[in-house]
């Protein structure tokens, strides 16, 4: 079967926040949402599907953020793939555009999340990681002081320089790169520049990993909005428009639950969402000039330098020392400051992650601009687990201008009472909504 074309028109985020429980979910949600929709040019009526993804929170959580904007009646599916859930989102809108199902959907993603390492919420059920708990605690033991993800991680890292010879100065050296990165995003939650020293000297997590080459828990969202080529002519919407030329997603292969502590992290379904994603876009890494991938610790940006062929096995160290995953090197990868900078809001990742490259390939990012990016490469990845790579490319030549009155690319404006009500519904659904809220 041959899938129709599918476009990303519009996206739009929210800041990323330390969690203190000031702005509730409904509150961003639909902020990322309206910003999405002004983007893209459209109201909501023009939505036939919604998918939303998030993680920390009761079921329809989705609709009562998007209830907002209307009540229309459309299919709302909520979504929960771990860390991969904002582009678990992602995927599912492409699918129901691909199929020719409808010819515009919704993908949004939030996260209201606790202070402090994540944790367990039910204690009273299987955990879903527990297969790789006992596998990891078996192998090299389970330190009970330490987050369980950041010793899968850890320990993966670990592995890594074992067998290839990686240090742990290259970790180190990865967060100090997304630091600095970050200090031109004004959506990161943090926008600080620090030596490679003061990452190395800062409080140890878990084995080399520093408090400083981890994320942090966030707040946020993030939302896109695509769309079939048709809709796309219809609303003159070709010249902003990014193609979603290739989407993969994958689960574990039984690697994940060998004694290769690099598998536990989930390497192996990397390496085939990758090999396929290239495959479908007619592309090799080497054609790909920008990249946002899941950095949750500094070793798993690492080990994804290989999984997804941007070196040769083993090799990813070497990308780190000649400074080929920064400005003026070969890629530039995490130009939003990934997520030990930017944050990380489990369901909002993917799809800021999808906003930063969009905004790249529209060459709006201004000093954080990738030069040349013609191709853009995101992977999200979630422990249990999935993981979503997506390849994108510019529909044109022609760059479009932002149809907002400001580049929301490098400004993270609040959104107004005027842009709620032309991103809002104009049937009497909404109105119904508030009228009942209140």
């Amino acid at each position: 079967m041959v899938a129709n074309k599918v476009y990303v028109v519009g996206v739009g985020m929210s800041k990323f926040i330390k969690p203190r429980g000031e702005v509730d979910y409904p509150e961003f949600g639909l902020e990322a949402a309206v910003k999405a929709l002004r983007d893209a040019n459209i109201s909501y009526d023009a939505v036939e599907y919604a998918t939303v993804g998030y993680v920390y929170g009761d079921s329809t959580a989705g609709q009562r953020v998007l209830y907002q904007l209307g009540m229309t009646q459309i299919p709302i599916i909520n979504v929960n793939n771990n860390c991969s859930t904002g582009s678990a989102a992602l995927y599912q809108a492409r699918n129901a555009v691909a199929s020719g199902t409808v010819d515009c959907a919704l993908a949004l993603g939030f996260e209201r999340m606790a202070r402090g390492s994540l944790t367990s919420t039910f204690s009273d059920r299987t955990n879903p990681l527990d297969h790789v708990n006992i596998v990891m605690a078996g192998e090299v033991g389970f330190d009970p002081k330490a987050p369980p993800a950041a010793q899968i991680f850890g320990n993966a890292g670990i592995a890594y320089c074992e067998k290839y010879g990686a240090t742990p100065q290259h970790l180190a050296k990865i967060a100090e790169k997304n630091h600095r990165h970050s200090a031109k995003n004004p959506y990161s939650q943090f926008r600080d520049i620090y030596t490679l020293e003061q990452i190395e000297k800062s409080p140890q997590v878990f084995g080399p990993l520093t408090k400083l080459q981890c994320c942090p828990t966030s707040d946020g969202a993030g939302c896109a909005i695509v769309a079939s080529e048709a809709f796309v002519k219809k609303h003159n919407l070709m010249d902003q428009a990014v193609e979603i030329v290739a989407q993969v997603m994958a689960t574990d292969s039984p690697k994940m639950l060998s004694t290769d502590a690099i598998e536990w992290a989930g390497a192996d379904m990397t390496r085939r969402a990758a090999k396929d994603a290239y495959r479908i876009a007619g592309i090799s890494p080497k054609d790909v000039q920008v990249i946002e991938l899941h950095d949750c610790f500094s070793a798993n940006e690492l080990l994804t330098y290989d999984t997804l062929g941007l070196t040769a096995p083993g090799q990813a160290h070497k990308l780190i020392d000649s400074n080929d995953n920064t400005y003026g090197g070969k890629f530039v990868v995490n130009p939003s400051g990934g997520l030990i900078s930017k944050g990380h809001p489990l369901g909002a990742t993917g799809l800021a992650q999808c906003s930063e490259l969009v905004w790249q390939l529209r060459h709006w990012a201004g000093d954080r601009q990738v030069p040349n990016a013609t191709y853009a490469l995101q992977h999200n990845v979630g422990l249990g687990g999935a993981v979503v790579v997506t390849i994108y490319k510019k529909a044109t030549g022609t760059m479009a201008q932002p149809t907002v009155g400001y580049n929301p690319a490098v400004e993270a404006r609040p959104i107004t009472q005027e842009e709620y009500e032309k991103a809002a519904s104009k049937a009497k659904n909404r109105a119904a909504f508030l009228e009942a809220k209140l």
